[in-house]
């Protein structure tokens, strides 16, 4: 395979699947022959990206959480390095994802290959550390919010504000009847949509709460129903059982595959668990709850490295 015929890309998780598909369709309607190949999920999928890897397969997040599943990820970043020094791209891009990301794309570079992370990691947020890795890692920075260059600038690391790709998808005027009927959802009464998260671990985690949640909003709000999108159509079974347990929900939940963005247009608020979901709601114009579950000890590692008390994007 020619270096000038393809990109690589490694998207770490269900956001970064919804970010790059736009982008992987702009660079296939300008260069038709590019090989666009890597890591990738659904949507890249269908926008014309050959994925070696399921997005799922590094959909991983925390630190104790991470543990279990280090041997497998390791092998996997092995692999990935070596078909991609093969394969010779023009470019290799990472999408988000650092902990994996940024060190396969040291490892990249040393070897010759240009890299570009898409994306930056949250080092205005919690480990700054992380700019000399970065330095070491990355060709070019591309960046979603426009703060970020100039933390980028001081640190003397090539960087460009690219925009959020979310800008260009999510409509400026929400329509919540439309979404209700593209969905076959109720149109009237209140509506709340539940994000549990694009990652297994996250499901598991934070389901319990959240849906012990759902049953004491149902209570008190007889006519109150949810909408529950789910990233992977391999967590419907779990979230289901979750559900059993909680007999004032039975009817009262329509679990959906994918289709988030029109779970939170459709819906009147939303309980959300931290990360991209957060932004998006705040685009959909959604208010919002925001919520986390995981292990003690992965809280206790965060807040001790977090710069800012705050847990949600808005």
């Amino acid at each position: 395979m020619q270096a000038e015929r393809s990109l690589a890309f490694v998207a770490g998780e269900a956001s970064g699947d919804l970010l790059t598909a736009p982008v992987i369709t702009e660079v296939l309607r300008r260069a038709p022959n590019m090989h666009c190949v890597g890591v990738g999920g659904d949507r890249m999928n269908a926008a014309g990206f050959e994925a070696w890897n399921h997005v799922r397969e590094l959909s991983v997040r925390g630190y104790v959480e991470v543990v279990r599943h280090l041997p497998r990820l390791i092998t996997l970043r092995r692999t990935l390095r070596e078909r991609v020094i093969a394969t010779r791209p023009a470019v290799f891009i990472g999408v988000d994802a650092p902990d994996f990301n940024l060190g396969l794309e040291e490892q990249l570079r040393g070897q010759g290959v240009r890299t570009v992370h898409f994306v930056s990691p949250s080092i205005w947020a919690w480990r700054g550390e992380r700019i000399t890795q970065i330095a070491r890692a990355v060709d070019r920075m591309l960046l979603v919010f426009p703060f970020e260059q100039k933390i980028y600038d001081e640190a003397g690391i090539p960087a460009s504000y690219v925009g959020h790709p979310l800008a260009n998808i999510i409509p400026m005027t929400p329509d919540a009847a439309a979404a209700r009927r593209r969905l076959n959802l109720q149109l009237e009464g209140p509506l709340l949509a539940v994000l549990l998260g694009s990652r297994a671990d996250e499901v598991r985690h934070n389901g319990p709460t959240f849906i012990a949640a759902m049953a004491a909003i149902a209570a008190e709000q007889p006519s109150m129903r949810f909408a529950m999108p789910v990233a992977d159509p391999t967590f419907k079974h779990s979230i289901q059982q979750m559900l059993a347990v909680q007999p004032t929900l039975a009817t009262r939940v329509d679990i959906v595959d994918g289709h988030s963005h029109d779970c939170l247009e459709a819906s009147d608020t939303v309980l959300v668990a931290s990360g991209t979901a957060t932004l998006e709601a705040a685009l959909f114009k959604r208010p919002m709850v925001i919520a986390y579950k995981m292990s003690p000890l992965t809280a206790w590692i965060m807040w001790r490295k977090g710069r800012i008390p705050f847990v949600g994007l808005p």
